[in-house]
Parts: structure tokens; C-alpha cells; sequence
């Protein structure tokens, strides 16, 4: 076979798989792209977040000292809350991580403890894994962590809602969701301009509730376009 038309084949089957992605990302940036919305900060922005609180029963979140759940059945997380430490577990590793105090933290591979920069590594990765998989089982919670900015955005239907601007924290600062609310002030989706995603206003569910024990309402499914995304075994006490 000569080199001219093992590059016609090899171009060929990088155009086989890469057009339809194209294709589809093309579908869904000009079906779903948005502009962030601006809208009015304020005491009524402020106000309508206190009633989103309310209705997920905010005071028994605060008061809830331990969850536990699975992200996709992936990881698997046990977080102490009220000592600010999770175990973080996926495949072969393991994370003691102390949230307050990353560098604190212990790394098992194998059961068997490992320190220096592979174990920082690990304890970085560990990080990332919690604030994204935490953020989409508490996140409603977090409406007014430090460095968060909220805005009175303008709907359909004479309806409000409510855009969270998350300007510090976490793994990506400056991502911004907007909740939107049924009519008891429940959140039922949000939207997103995030920095992990190339289109913003992409949405996904909030409508999957389960009560823990300790009374706290916390989601065990997304749906986000055409994928699901689990959360399983969730635990509150």
C-alpha cells in the first residue's frame, strides 16, 4: 500500500469521526447558545434566593452533620460535614481530604498510604472531584457562599429567576447558574454559562428529590441534554 493512499484512508477515517461531533456540537450551540442574562441585584434578589432556601428546608441542611453518595456510580464520597473532611474513593485510590486544609490530607493507593508530589497530585484531583460532583448535590445550599453575586433575571410567563454568579471558590470562578423556581419556590433546573462548557445556557434538571433523614432535600438525577447523570446512594444525617 503506498504512503498517498494510507493518508487518503487515515484522513478519511478522522472525517468519518469527527464530522458527526461537529456536526452535533454545531446543532447544539445553535439550538441552545445564550448570552449570560443581567438582571437586579438586590434585596429582591437576595429575598427570592431566601425562599428557594425555605422551600429545600435550608435549616435542616445546616444542620445535617454527614452525607454520603455516589457520582455515577464513579466515585464514592463520605463527607463529614460538620468537620470538614470527605473520603474521597475511585477506582484504585483513596482520599482522606481535609477541605479547610488540603495539604493535610492522605492518599492510598491500593490500601497502601503514599506521600510527596504523586500523593498531591492525587489530593489536586481529589479536589476537582468534589467541588464539581458536591456542587450537583448541594448546590440550591450554596446560594450565598462568600463570593457569591445574585441577580432578579426577567422570564416567560411574568416569571423570576434566579442568577447565582459564583465570583470566588471552587474549582472555577466566574461560572454563573440561573435556578429557575415552580410556583412554591422549589428549583426545578438551572441554566449554565460555565467554564468547562464552550456554550452557555445549557440546562439541566432539578427535579429529582429525595428527603434524607436528617430532613434535607437533595437530588438523585439530572437530566443534561440527552444524558443522564446519577447520583446514587445519597445519604443525610
Amino acid at each position: 500500500m503506498t504512503i498517498k493512499k494510507i493518508v487518503k484512508i487515515s484522513l478519511g477515517i478522522v472525517v468519518f469521526l469527527t464530522l458527526p461531533s461537529l456536526l452535533f456540537f454545531g446543532f447544539v450551540y445553535f439550538k441552545y447558545n445564550e448570552e449570560l442574562p443581567t438582571g437586579i441585584a438586590g434585596p429582591q434578589a437576595d429575598s427570592l434566593a431566601h425562599n428557594m432556601l425555605e422551600a429545600l428546608n435550608y435549616e435542616a441542611y445546616k444542620n445535617t452533620n454527614y452525607i454520603e453518595w455516589s457520582f455515577k456510580n464513579r466515585r464514592h464520597y463520605q463527607w463529614q460535614k460538620n468537620k470538614h473532611t470527605c473520603t474521597v474513593r475511585w477506582k484504585d485510590y483513596k482520599v482522606q481530604l481535609h477541605l479547610n486544609h488540603p495539604d493535610s490530607s492522605k492518599v492510598f493507593v491500593h490500601n497502601f498510604e503514599i506521600q510527596g508530589e504523586q500523593a498531591s497530585e492525587h489530593i489536586k484531583t481529589a479536589l476537582g472531584y468534589f467541588n464539581n460532583d458536591s456542587f450537583w448535590l448541594v448546590a440550591p445550599y450554596k446560594v450565598f457562599d462568600p463570593g457569591t453575586e445574585r441577580q432578579l433575571i426577567p422570564l416567560d410567563n411574568n416569571q423570576q429567576g434566579l442568577l447565582v454568579t459564583y465570583t470566588s471558590g471552587g474549582t472555577t470562578p466566574g461560572d454563573s447558574y440561573l435556578w429557575i423556581l415552580d410556583a412554591n419556590n422549589k428549583p426545578i433546573k438551572f441554566r449554565m454559562w460555565v467554564q468547562i462548557l464552550p456554550i452557555g445556557g445549557l440546562e439541566a434538571s432539578w427535579n429529582n428529590w429525595t428527603t434524607t433523614e436528617s430532613g434535607a432535600l437533595l437530588p438523585t438525577f439530572h437530566q443534561f441534554l440527552f444524558l443522564g447523570i446519577k447520583l446514587n446512594n445519597v445519604v443525610g444525617k
